[in-house]
């Protein structure tokens, strides 16, 4: 099927990556050790042993990436700010040169027409909070709260978009109860009391951005949210599928958008469901103004009656298309946007990530041809435009990522970017999907539709 579709005037395009995946200077001008510096130093934890030591250099190369995201013509770019570079031991004293920092680059995305979206925590929590209980400890909240404030009062004169929290089920989950991610632990009790911390210390951040400035400002929360679908149509994987959906979606959506987490979850969690305090929920639902999504899969389920708590695995469909790590399924993206729209009616939505990891490399004449994330990201698109034509009030799509980067628990093994980093030497090349990137901003459109 090909067709031409245009977005919405006034449609924001751009970008997304995180300090810790691409900023390197791990111990340069202050800056104190996060819970990653740490995890990445444990034998076996990082494949290859990699760390975010250097990452993709930016920190010193920020003016080039830059000068890159101008000339694709990018519209708005999303990072995160890095909380050990602001105040090292995660509370108490701030760090200028770590303001400076971020101040700079602001400046300059702003010179150069490109809208700055600032997430403050994107999983880089210092270590020296963790050294105290981490985010399970409510004291965590608070320190969140201050750092939000610091934060946005240096740069709330100039950034209007806000993100509190990206995905705070990979923190809680991968973090605390699977021990994929830092801090690599593996016990439930901590990791939803994670969750109900995470979604707490949102509201507070929330509060203390508005109160930095008397501008409007924009803050939201970035949650990864998938479909869950049963393997089969049997009872046992349709409700195994219900149980995933409360643990992966229902259980940040409900208390973020209705105020409440939902029956059924805190029934299947039992004695691990997180402690809450008076006022908590009305605190964690505060009204937001946009809410981010990131999408990259849907998860398909199956009953799994030996699987600790939950009862459900996922599966992976033969005979379907897979990246490097997920199930590409661009229909979901469209379900899961009218599902949002019709359960929760947020006020505007942005797709924060969306990209596949996909290998490329430099072809002989210095090109990357992955037509692989080109055809991603234009089937993606088209469900978005899709679900916007049915109302969803999407208003705004950020590639993951702006460049190759460090991720995470795989190391430099997988490569989501538009722009092709050389980590030997640090070059960058805009690939293919970049270029044809730049043409949809310039265009506000797809000249082709689903592939």
């Amino acid at each position: 099927m090909s067709q031409t579709v245009y977005f919405p005037d006034g449609f924001v395009w751009g970008t997304a990556t995180a300090a810790y995946q691409i900023e390197g200077a791990w111990d340069e001008n202050g800056r104190g050790l996060s819970v990653w510096d740490t995890f990445c130093r444990q034998p076996g934890k990082v494949r290859h042993g990699d760390t975010g030591d250097v990452a993709a250099d930016h920190y010193h190369r920020w003016r080039e990436d830059v000068g890159l995201m101008a000339e694709l013509g990018l519209k708005a770019y999303r990072f995160s700010v890095s909380w050990p570079r602001i105040i090292p031991a995660g509370s108490g004293s701030v760090n200028p040169a770590g303001l400076d920092f971020y101040d700079r680059l602001v400046d300059e995305l702003l010179a150069r027409g490109i809208e700055p979206f600032v997430t403050l925590f994107h999983w880089d929590l210092p270590q020296v909070l963790q050294d105290r209980g981490g985010w399970p400890n409510r004291d965590t909240v608070y320190h969140f709260a201050e750092y939000a404030r610091v934060v946005g009062q240096r740069l709330g004169d100039r950034v209007t978009c806000w993100i509190t929290h990206n995905e705070p089920f990979v923190v809680a989950i991968l973090g605390y109860f699977l021990g994929e991610h830092a801090p690599g632990l593996q016990d439930p009790v901590a990791a939803f009391q994670t969750g109900h911390h995470l979604l707490l210390s949102h509201g507070y951040a929330v509060e203390a951005l508005r109160g930095v400035t008397d501008r409007p400002l924009q803050v939201g929360i970035t949650l990864n949210l998938r479909p869950v679908h049963p393997a089969s149509d049997t009872e046992a994987d349709r409700q195994a599928a219900r149980r995933l959906d409360g643990v992966l979606n229902r259980i940040f959506l409900d208390p973020l958008l209705r105020g409440r987490y939902p029956a059924d979850v805190q029934t299947l969690l039992g004695p691990v469901f997180p402690v809450l305090e008076p006022g908590d929920l009305t605190r964690i639902a505060v009204p937001i103004d946009f809410l981010g999504i990131n999408y990259y899969s849907r998860t398909v389920a199956r009953h799994d009656p030996d699987y600790p708590l939950i009862q459900a695995v996922q599966t992976h469909p033969e005979g379907n298309e897979y990246s490097q790590m997920w199930e590409i399924y661009p229909e979901g993206i469209y379900e899961l946007l009218t599902r949002v729209r019709e359960e929760y009616d947020p006020a505007r939505i942005y797709i924060t990530e969306n990209g596949i990891p996909v290998p490329d490399g430099l072809d002989f004449d210095g090109r990357v041809r992955d037509e692989r994330r080109i055809r991603y990201l234009r089937n993606h698109l088209f469900h978005i435009h899709r679900a916007i034509e049915a109302g969803v009030p999407v208003e705004g799509y950020f590639v993951w990522s702006f460049s190759d980067n460090f991720e995470w628990a795989y190391g430099y093994d997988m490569r989501f970017g538009i722009v092709y980093v050389d980590y030997e030497t640090q070059q960058r090349t805009v690939k293919d999907s970049g270029r044809w990137y730049a043409e949809v901003i310039l265009r506000n459109g797809l000249a082709d539709g689903l592939q």
